[in-house]
């Protein structure tokens, strides 16, 4: 395989890329989500935290506590958003379907160092506005209650949970929850996805343009155009990458180990690219190709998600400041099965290649 013709096909399908509505449509897209992300993030905390809208409240919601005594009792009592009482499960029910009580809580008579969970039941009307709001607030309770029942059985633990730390500002953490754990990974990984599909309108083209006995013709071969495409989409990704990167750095966001995170994310695209180009050249035919394509990535994304070292949570920590060595790890993996779906390619292409000069 001659690198120079590469290198020509690259750069051609590279600059190419500003007759492509579809991908400047989504590089202003990605750009609409960056510039309103303090917007969003107003709008998302709102729906998971309605009681951050306002800094303070006077209303104070009835709970009823119904069953066994702990420290639950102790960690209501300390609220002043909370009136708490002492009832019966059918009288604090009963209460409850009259309105006169905003939640019931029940707490079963398991001591806190058993083997099975302590299961808490919370009752709450249902399609009520007023419940939306009780929920979050007993959430926060409830997250308490349950790190002490946590410490209570921390001899149990067979694995130490990782902590994410965000860096220390005027913001507040839900800020950069937001912004570490949904925008920077979206951001990053949205240009692998558009490359991943782009190039399967460049492979298909040349099938559906009858332009491939052209290319076949030429001391160009048919698996130096396949990697040409593959290259030029490939290096779209770390450009988006870093720039996202980068302006985020400029607006006084702290962004750290960021060239291990291009490399990740450059690694993990190229796999993803690899695979739409194998979709490609099997199917050669663009709807059929993009929609096997989309189904298995939702099936991919799902279970690379799955696992407790996926490419997302350790771009999460690493851009953060809180990876450790779990990102050359990862880093190997998907490295390795880049090149595994790269000889694949090479192989598929090269038959292709010489198929198409047998029937030329």
């Amino acid at each position: 395989m001659n690198a120079r013709h590469v290198g020509i096909i690259a750069k051609k399908e590279f600059f190419g890329l500003n007759h492509e509505k579809t991908i400047l449509l989504a590089v202003l897209l990605q750009l609409f989500v960056a510039m309103f992300s303090s917007f969003l993030m107003v709008g998302l905390t709102s729906m998971y935290d309605p009681s951050s809208l306002s800094t303070a409240t006077r209303v104070r919601y009835g709970i009823a506590l119904a069953g066994s005594s702990s420290t639950l009792d102790h960690l209501l009592g300390e609220r002043a958003d909370f009136q708490v009482y002492r009832m019966d499960l059918s009288t604090g029910i009963a209460a409850l379907e009259e309105r006169k009580l905003a939640a019931v809580i029940y707490v079963p008579p398991t001591p806190p160092d058993a083997q099975e969970p302590v299961q808490v039941t919370l009752y709450t009307l249902q399609n009520d506005i007023q419940t939306a709001v009780v929920q979050v607030k007993l959430k926060e309770v409830l997250l308490e209650y349950e790190k002490e029942l946590r410490e209570v059985r921390e001899t149990r633990l067979s694995a130490t949970p990782r902590d994410v730390r965000f860096p220390a500002g005027p913001r507040s953490e839900g800020f950069y929850e937001f912004v570490y754990g949904l925008l920077i990974p979206l951001l990053v990984f949205m240009p692998a996805i558009i490359a991943s599909s782009l190039i399967i309108d460049m492979i298909t083209e040349e099938y559906q343009h009858h332009t491939l006995e052209t290319l076949v013709s030429t001391p160009v071969s048919f698996t130096e155009v396949v990697w040409g495409k593959v290259l030029a989409c490939e290096l779209l990704v770390p450009v988006q990458a870093g720039a996202w990167l980068l302006l985020l750095a400029a607006n006084g966001i702290p962004v750290a180990n960021l060239l291990p995170v291009l490399l990740l994310v450059s690694l993990s695209s190229l796999a993803l690219i690899l695979l739409s180009a194998l979709t490609a050249l099997h199917y050669r035919e663009r709807t059929a190709a993009q929609f096997i394509y989309s189904t298995a990535l939702v099936v991919v994304i799902l279970v690379v998600i799955a696992l407790p070292g996926n490419p997302l949570n350790v771009i999460v920590r690493a851009v953060s400041g809180s990876s450790g060595m779990d990102l050359a790890g990862t880093l190997g993996i998907v490295g390795a099965a880049s090149l595994a779906l790269a000889a694949v390619t090479h192989r598929y292409a090269e038959r292709i290649g010489r198929e198409a000069q047998l029937e030329s």
